[in-house]
């Protein structure tokens, strides 16, 4: 699915409560971290939850493998991963993930807390790339 999909997906959806359902369906198809990476070497800091990232580059090109404790959370890690999954760092860089959210509808749904941690996971995804 491209982000274009996802903001296509999200539009036909009516209100909160089936955004929220549709981030948790998400949540259900993340792909599953192996446990040797749920270590605070990968931990995202800043997050409510458990919030777990990992980098891996190949000919420049990032893809990124995520978890959490929190189901919801397991969601907007999915939506973080399939907008920066398969960019370069010059293309993380110029993301204006905000401007995403918006257009998901979820800029202002979120709770203060469940949008820092999501931030944080952008932050964690930007330094992972600004290092590379």
């Amino acid at each position: 699915m491209t982000v274009e999909e996802l903001i296509d997906n999200f539009s036909f959806l009516d209100g909160w409560e089936e955004k929220y359902q549709y981030v948790i369906d998400l949540g259900h198809k993340l792909e599953p971290l192996d446990e040797k990476f749920k270590t605070d070497e990968w931990k995202v800091k800043g997050c409510q939850s458990q919030v777990w990232l990992v980098p891996q580059i190949q000919n420049g090109v990032f893809h990124f493998k995520g978890d959490s404790d929190a189901i919801l959370v397991k969601g907007i890690i999915s939506i973080v991963l399939l907008i920066y999954n398969d960019k370069t760092a010059a293309e993380i860089k110029n993301i204006d993930v905000t401007k995403i959210f918006v257009k998901l509808g979820l800029e202002e749904n979120l709770t203060p807390s469940r949008r820092n941690g999501m931030l944080s996971m952008v932050e964690k995804i930007k330094q992972y790339a600004a290092a590379a």
